[in-house]
């Protein structure tokens, strides 16, 4: 039997809290979501791979997606052994950016200063985990120039970076993002938690 979960008109991050009481509850083998919009498809779609399953996403109409999510079972469930490696890790330190310009007075000297910024981050070293934009600070992730290109070589290097998904439909950005992985809002708690160090510039 399949469960399925209407999560239209529910803001993120509900429908992934909403999921993951459905699968600790039940563990079902397949359920339906019903979405309305892109970044609860990123969401939810992202969490339950991480639970191993495989996901598949139709899209009905213009604001009905429909995702099939379908247990794995050659797959472990991976969010246990994540969260395990991130209580382990020693000195993590988490950049969280809520505007795309640095500091107060000249937006053109605080876009450049952003810009320095981002560029000096990997002299952290392995300490820098993780760098969250929300608000204003997700236009650095689909805005070209000297931002742009410092996210894409940290995010090469391996540092994790998540884009506030909220925030990118109150912008209109969500189709210009070009790097990171979209987030929502229980993501964003619980990174400040496993975080030893939070930068705020």
């Amino acid at each position: 039997m399949i469960a399925e979960l209407d999560c239209r008109g529910i803001p993120c991050p509900e429908p992934v809290i909403r999921c993951r009481a459905l699968l600790d509850a039940e563990k079902p083998e397949h359920i339906c979501v019903l979405l309305d919009n892109v970044a609860a498809v990123e969401n939810v779609s992202r969490f339950c791979e991480g639970r191993g399953y495989t996901v598949a996403a139709v899209e009905e109409t213009d604001i009905l997606w429909r995702l099939n999510v379908m247990r794995d079972g050659a797959m472990a469930p991976q969010e246990s052994i994540v969260v395990e490696q991130s209580v382990t890790r020693q000195g993590k330190t988490l950049v969280f950016i809520s505007t795309e310009t640095l500091g107060r007075g000249d937006d053109a000297l605080g876009t450049k200063l952003m810009a320095n910024f981002l560029a000096t981050l990997p002299e952290l070293g392995d300490k820098l985990w993780r760098i969250i934009l929300v608000n204003g600070g997700v236009r650095l992730a689909a805005m070209q120039g000297k931002a742009l290109e410092s996210l894409h070589m940290l995010e090469t290097n391996g540092v994790e970076i998540f884009v506030c998904g909220t925030c990118l439909d109150f912008y209109g950005l969500m189709e210009q993002k070009e790097v990171g992985q979209t987030t929502n809002m229980l993501d964003i708690v619980t990174s400040f938690a496993l975080a030893d160090t939070v930068i705020r510039p």
